[in-house]
């Protein structure tokens, strides 16, 4: 969209007089070259309306206007009002002629617009809701996140890392680690290293018999991680709102393969035929 050079990260910051709040999760990321390469995992059809969570001072903002397309738009969230006026003043250009809209306030209480892709440096202390939030619409996703948390996102059944996140992040979409971030590209500097994760939307290759009853099935199993799921199963009533005959029906019908694992080790399929069963003993057995 745009042909002039990138905005220097740290010029940015000294125009909007901003140090960093580290008790407001504001670490800024400072280092050009991620800067640009970020919009690059963006696949291209997915360019045309961009959103970004926390966009700070606006550095990745600056780089996804001249990287979208011809009439293509970018909508920014940022919760620091003093932040959210001076991306207003900063790219007055692109938000008069309608290329960037700015939405003050928290990501997870705004109304989000439709959006074909995000790309966001996510605040670390709201990364698992907005993450989860993004993931059911469906488009691709780049998000940076700390590096411990895009490990259990991307990890297999067997990895020690591998967990309730792991299963309802593969559940929307493939999953992968597509660049290592160090603390120092980041002012100021987390106490962590990162990690760029890119999400790309998929149907599963199984069915459910409903989000939430999926959900609420891994999420009990994992409570239990160290037990049998046979015992997760009947451990867990409360959380699954089931009786205890109903469990025991569960239990019969899944098999002593299943039911011997632990939760580590049971893949999405095994979990979403494990909310079928529960939803089908629910039922009384007459469906799914």
């Amino acid at each position: 969209m745009s042909d002039l050079q990138s905005r220097d990260p740290d010029a940015l910051r000294q125009r909007a007089g901003v140090d960093g709040d580290t008790d407001q999760d504001q670490h800024f990321l400072v280092d050009d070259r991620i800067l640009d390469r970020l919009p690059t995992y963006l696949p291209d059809g997915a360019r045309d309306h961009v959103l970004e969570i926390g966009a700070g001072t606006g550095a990745l903002t600056d780089r996804l206007l001249a990287s979208a397309p011809a009439g293509g738009r970018v909508t920014a969230v940022e919760r620091d009002v003093r932040l959210a006026e001076f991306l207003r003043e900063e790219f007055n250009e692109a938000a008069t002629t309608g290329h960037l809209e700015i939405i003050d306030g928290d990501a997870l209480e705004v109304e989000l617009p439709s959006f074909t892709g995000s790309v966001s440096n996510l605040p670390y202390g709201a990364s698992s809701e907005i993450a989860f939030r993004l993931l059911p619409a469906g488009v691709p996703l780049v998000l940076t996140f700390q590096a411990e948390f895009a490990d259990r996102l991307v990890a297999d059944p067997g990895d020690s890392e591998y967990g309730r996140l792991s299963v309802t992040a593969g559940h929307y979409a493939a999953v992968e680690i597509v660049e290592r971030v160090p603390r120092e590209a980041f002012d100021p500097q987390p106490g962590v290293e990162s990690a760029i994760v890119r999400a790309t939307p998929r149907d599963p290759e199984y069915e459910i018999p409903s989000h939430d009853t999926f959900a609420t099935a891994v999420r009990a199993a994992f409570t239990q991680r160290r037990k049998t799921m046979r015992n997760a199963v009947r451990n867990t009533t409360h959380m699954t709102g089931i009786d205890e005959d109903t469990a025991t029906a569960v239990v019969s019908a899944a098999g002593e393969e299943l039911m011997r694992k632990r939760a580590g080790k049971v893949t999405p399929a095994e979990f979403a035929r494990l909310a079928r069963l529960v939803a089908r003993e629910s039922d009384g057995g007459e469906s799914g």
